[in-house]
């Protein structure tokens, strides 16, 4: 039950309730009594779920086949879609589009029930990359500039990066696997001490099937090299966000790369990264843009791994 509970957003005593009062799903049993769902079943839980989350009642859907609950959300998604877009270099999705309109106004209206339930429907809705590329990273966008010109108070912007947070955790402790041989350790060195950007790819690698150690932030480099040989990491990732350009930043990221063994890629990502090319364009070492090149790196090096 805790694995359908992770993978579908459902809590425990609603499943039961749904089980109990409309048989959404008949889980088979072990010889201890515990209850085991096929793939089939958590599936069409997750549906379920997805439409009650659209406003449908359970009582009316329950009985609909896996493809007309399938359907049945396109429609949604469709009526989801907004009239007019929201100011934005690129277009994004139609849904994505409106949970993010839907988290402004509920942070420029200090409405932190609201902005964390658009962020908990999103992150059931849509798929773990797709939620962190065009919500979560637009979302600080769209509140880190007006943040960074005084036009947006501080507590609005602490408001978004505690519900993200939230969300986050949540995120890494469904989607990381326990044990096996894909670990990954990913903190910020001393002198960083903004973790956010590090939890974005904590969730990112985790969703890949990683097992993630997310240190936190302002870590020397000893101990990160200690935590990555105790769990055996076969990838440690640095996230730089700010400040940029810093003397000390930069002998923290070469002295953890001669503390790292060589065959342990050192992974950097972050906003002021950048600024660092000079000691990241050293061997062993790689300069990351983004969440997706950093999604896209991971699966390459499992996949050599194999």
């Amino acid at each position: 039950m805790r694995v359908v509970t992770l993978r579908t957003g459902l809590s425990a005593e609603l499943l039961r309730v749904w089980e109990r009062r409309y048989g959404v799903v008949t889980p088979g049993r072990t010889q201890t009594g515990r209850r085991l769902y096929s793939d089939a079943e958590i599936e069409r839980l997750r549906l379920l779920y997805r439409a009650t989350l659209a406003g449908r009642s359970i009582g009316l859907i329950v009985k609909l086949s896996t493809p007309a609950l399938v359907g049945l959300l396109r429609q949604d998604a469709e009526a989801d879609r907004p009239s007019a877009e929201i100011g934005a270099p690129a277009p994004l999705p139609s849904l994505a589009t409106h949970v993010v309109a839907a988290c402004l106004r509920s942070v420029e209206r200090f409405d932190v029930a609201g902005l964390h339930a658009a962020l908990r429907r999103a992150a059931v809705v849509l798929s773990a990359a797709d939620f962190l590329d065009t919500v979560v990273a637009r979302l600080l966008e769209n509140v880190g500039t007006p943040w960074r010109e005084g036009t947006l108070r501080p507590l609005h912007g602490q408001l978004v990066v505690v519900a993200v947070r939230r969300v986050l955790d949540r995120m890494i402790e469904a989607a990381s696997p326990s044990g096996g041989t894909s670990a990954l350790v990913i903190a910020t060195p001393v002198g960083q001490t903004y973790e956010l950007g590090a939890k974005l790819l904590a969730a990112a690698a985790a969703a890949e099937g990683w097992s993630v150690v997310h240190l936190g932030p302002n870590l020397s480099a000893e101990d990160i090299s200690e935590a990555a040989a105790s769990i055996r990491a076969r990838v440690v990732t640095l996230s730089l966000a700010y400040p940029p350009n810093d003397r000390a930043v930069r002998q923290e990221i070469i002295r953890l790369r001669s503390l790292l063994p060589k065959s342990v890629p050192l992974l950097v990502e972050g906003a002021s990264s950048p600024s660092y090319a000079d000691v990241i364009d050293a061997p062993g070492s790689e300069h990351i843009a983004d969440i997706a090149a950093f999604r896209s790196r991971l699966v390459t090096l499992k996949r050599r791994a194999r």
